[in-house]
């Protein structure tokens, strides 16, 4: 079975779409929520899986090649731990597998799987492919117009809702309640979207207004805290399963979290087909393209950052501005993996106040390695503040060794941070009439007293 034809696999083909559940390996949690929405409008019938621990990695070992990617193994385990469960009916279920379709190995995940499904004796189950690069051109899981008009909504409300979220809940008076609007606007967005409403740009533009006034109306108590922002491998940087928990982890340490939007990758795959024409040659039409989807894309960003800015938030830099930052640093014609856009993120976290970075990366992912910790000395001399830790993610890694490094980053972070609000505390000078008789004069900070 192991040397089986690839054309022999079983596909997904247009007439499952009323048969089949569709299960999908979470990465993006808000994200993912909302998207789900959008593919039911569309009439598939999907799942966002759910399911974490050890046997997810280990069930990945067991039936993937241990050198692969890391984040192969957890979402070819995550799948088989599903399939294990007894919850789905394995003559009408499938799964659905992104491609990059370009150097990253994601571009294979769909053969490994497929290998592994054979192996653990599920060959009957088929696999989807999600790719723009026309790669698996006879699958039947088809993205219409529409239903990319809404993906692309919920992608900008998804960060909308993660930025809201992580400024506000580590400074709410009253636990629970950024989280409980999060749950309030997921339901009111998925329901807009089954209604057919809600993902036009004009829609959008009005929808960014209410709910960053909502956020903004919590009510906070805003004190200095560490502020950490998040980069790396586009799994591994979202997926909590990826990550250990990382943002939960740095929440418990009573950080505020920046996790850059998934916008920002979307844009950055779209910039590199004109960048790719650009650099080697071919159509120049692809070009002009892929410079006409950009500049609609920044029109809604432009919006969403203006209502954050508004409402009191700080607004991440737009894709156009995060172009410009790498310049000097490295090439806009490195993008194999996250490319250029991982270094660009680095530094507009570093120049917006969240010094204290977490680059997360799959173990032995060359690309990121080089885009993301092969920058940090250079980004350490242009930025001297920048206190950036590289954390590998790997199966032989334990999360206790990952979260004491963090803690060691943190504690760095928290020492600053101190020494911050010291130089800001103004002194009172006392006397000793002031104290209530004769004491020697004393130097006190308003803290102090």
């Amino acid at each position: 079975m192991e040397t089986r034809d690839v054309k022999a696999y079983p596909k997904f083909t247009k007439a499952m779409k009323a048969t089949h559940t569709i299960l999908i390996p979470n990465m993006a949690v808000l994200h993912f929520r909302l998207i789900k929405a959008a593919l039911e409008k569309a009439g598939y019938r999907v799942e966002i899986l759910g399911n974490c621990g050890s046997q997810v990695a280990q069930l990945g070992l067991k039936y993937v090649h241990n050198d692969t990617c890391y984040p192969a193994l957890l979402v070819i385990g995550q799948f088989l731990d599903a399939l294990n469960s007894g919850k789905y009916d394995l003559d009408h279920t499938a799964l659905l597998i992104s491609q990059t379709g370009g150097g990253c190995r994601a571009s294979n995940y769909i053969h490994l799987l497929r290998k592994a499904l054979v192996k653990a004796g599920y060959p009957q189950i088929p696999v989807a492919s999600l790719n723009f690069s026309g790669l698996e051109k006879d699958s039947g899981f088809q993205l219409s117009l529409p239903l990319l008009c809404q993906v692309v909504a919920c992608i900008f409300y998804g960060d909308l809702l993660m930025a809201l979220q992580n400024q506000t809940r580590p400074y709410e008076d009253k636990k629970g309640d950024t989280e409980a609007l999060t749950e309030h606007w997921i339901r009111t967005i998925s329901g807009w979207i089954m209604q057919n409403k809600g993902y036009s740009a004009h829609e959008m533009k009005h929808a960014f207004k209410r709910i960053v006034a909502q956020y903004a109306a919590i009510p906070v108590t805003r004190v200095p805290k560490v502020k950490v922002g998040i980069v790396g491998e586009i799994y591994v940087k979202y997926s909590p399963l990826g990550n250990n928990g990382l943002e939960e982890f740095l929440a418990s340490e009573d950080c505020e979290v920046n996790l850059p939007g998934l916008m920002g990758f979307v844009q950055y795959c779209i910039f590199n087909m004109g960048q790719t024409i650009r650099l080697y040659g071919g159509a120049h039409a692809e070009i002009l393209g892929s410079e006409a989807l950009l500049s609609w894309l920044d029109s809604i960003e432009k919006e969403l950052c203006a209502a954050m800015k508004a409402g009191g938030y700080h607004a991440p830099a737009r894709f156009k501005e995060l172009e410009k930052l790498p310049k000097g640093i490295i090439g806009l014609g490195a993008k194999m993996g996250e490319g250029w856009l991982l270094t660009a993120e680095m530094i507009e976290l570093v120049q917006s106040g969240y010094e204290n970075i977490v680059c997360a990366q799959p173990f032995g992912c060359l690309p990121n390695h080089i885009v993301g910790k092969g920058m940090i000395n250079k980004i350490r001399a242009l930025y001297p503040t920048a206190n950036i830790t590289p954390i590998d993610y790997d199966p032989s890694a334990t999360r206790v060794n990952q979260e004491n490094r963090i803690k060691l980053m943190l504690a760095v972070a928290k020492e600053r941070l101190n020494d911050r609000a010291k130089a800001k505390e103004p002194l009172l000078r006392l006397t000793a009439e002031d104290l209530g008789g004769g004491m020697p004069m004393l130097n006190h900070t308003a803290a102090g007293l």
